[in-house]
Formats: C-alpha cells, sequence, structure tokens
C-alpha cells in the first residue's frame, strides 16, 4: 500500500482556539503506485494522476475552482523519487514491527443526483475508515463487471490516521438495473460488497390515485351510513 506523508498542515487559529480552515499536502508513495495531493478543509483541490501523467483538478465546475502554478506536477513527480528513497530508509528502521491492517469500517454506495429514469447520473461508492492505503474498488451491473466511466480519487486521510477513497460511476439508470461495488483491500479475506438498485428502480411508484380513490370510497362510504341513520330515524317517529 502507499505509505502517506503529511508534509504541510496549516491552520488558521483566533484567540478562542477555533479552527477557520485547514490546508493539507500529501505526499505517498510505494514500490508501483504514488501520490500527491493538495486539500483545504476536508476537500481535495489538486492531485497528480500518475498514470496518466498530468494534475488533476476534481472539483466540480459549480465551484470557484484554485490555480496552480505552472510546474506543480514536475515537482510531484520529483517528490516520489525523495519518497521512494525515504521509503527504503523507513523499512529498514522497521523491518522487525508487524504490520497494522483495518479493514474498511464504512462502505456507502448512493445516487449523486436525484434519480431519473433515463437521465444520466453518478453512483458514489464512499469507503472510509481503513489503513493503509489504497483500496481497490471494481463495479458491476446486473453482474457484469463495468470499467467505463468508472473513477475514484486518492487516499484522503483522516484524523484518526485512517484513509477514505471515493470511487464514481457514470450510469443512466434503468428500471431492472442492479449495481454493485466491491472493495479489496489488504485487511480483507474477501471484497465488501454493497449494491443499489434492486428496490429504486424496480419497486412500482406509489403515486396518488390509491390514496385518492380510497379516500372517495370511504367517503362515498360514510355518506350513505348517515344518510340511511337519517331515513331510519324518521321512520321510526312516523310508525
Amino acid at each position: 500500500g502507499i505509505i502517506s506523508v503529511i508534509i504541510s498542515i496549516l491552520s488558521l487559529i483566533i484567540d478562542d482556539k477555533t479552527i477557520l480552515h485547514e490546508d493539507l499536502a500529501i505526499v505517498g508513495c510505494s514500490d508501483s503506485d504514488g501520490e500527491m495531493m493538495y486539500a483545504l478543509d476536508g476537500e481535495e483541490l489538486w492531485y497528480a494522476d500518475f498514470k496518466k501523467g498530468k494534475g488533476v483538478d476534481p472539483q466540480p465546475p459549480f465551484v470557484v475552482h484554485t490555480s496552480y502554478r505552472e510546474g506543480v506536477y514536475e515537482q510531484a513527480v520529483a517528490n516520489q523519487q525523495v519518497c521512494r528513497s525515504n521509503l527504503k530508509v523507513c523499512r529498514s528502521a522497521m523491518k522487525d514491527i508487524p504490520d497494522e491492517n483495518d479493514a474498511p469500517s464504512n462502505l456507502v454506495i448512493y445516487p449523486r443526483d436525484e434519480v431519473e429514469l433515463g437521465e444520466k447520473n453518478i453512483l458514489v461508492c464512499h469507503v472510509s475508515g481503513f489503513y493503509p492505503a489504497p483500496v481497490n474498488v471494481s463495479w458491476t451491473r446486473n453482474g457484469q463487471k463495468v470499467t467505463e466511466g468508472t473513477s475514484i480519487n486518492v487516499p484522503f486521510p483522516s484524523k484518526d490516521s485512517s484513509f477514505t477513497q471515493i470511487s464514481r460511476l457514470d450510469f443512466v439508470p434503468q428500471i431492472g438495473d442492479i449495481y454493485s461495488c466491491s472493495v479489496e483491500h489488504l485487511a480483507l479475506k474477501e471484497p465488501q460488497t454493497r449494491t443499489w438498485g434492486e428496490e429504486t428502480l424496480t419497486r412500482p411508484e406509489s403515486g396518488p390515485g390509491p390514496a385518492i380513490f380510497c379516500g372517495v370510497g370511504l367517503t362515498v362510504g360514510l355518506l350513505g351510513v348517515a344518510v340511511g341513520t337519517f331515513f331510519l330515524i324518521k321512520g321510526n317517529e312516523c310508525s
């Protein structure tokens, strides 16, 4: 897994010790992977995608994006060399210390936007509480593996030293479709899986019609009882 090193934490504190903002920069590396990420108040602002060879701005289009100077990605690549050198030193110093592996404590799958059949949406698979990073997330649709339209963010550290990762799947909701996300981690003997769509997309929507008809029927029934009672009383008075 990736060994992550926090290289910058900046907090603005006023007289009553209230933290206004937290700025975070992380460098991480392993033998086969790497990470460099900037965040503010728990939100990713920028990270290096070493597989695609570029920096990524993951913020949605409706927020004001932070601009980074030129050469940030190149600096991230250079930091990987330093990180791997430090990693060798740490391994040598900690070779007799057993690894700590914590399985994900929370796994949730949900749509980003309100579901409308036939309209584009995004399924979110939120994984948290694991150590070390990263996890491997895979998606299926009706039991078939899906890779197109999938993405995953870099591991994000929590204050308890565990990590969070979010994977996304672009999809178009259709009746009967069942989606699942499966998570693999060093501490898991078998993948954790969550599904979505079984109830949401197959259960008929209960519109207002049946309730209205039931209410009308009840009203008519009560009116009939009242009329019958009225004539019964009048009949008794006349006899």
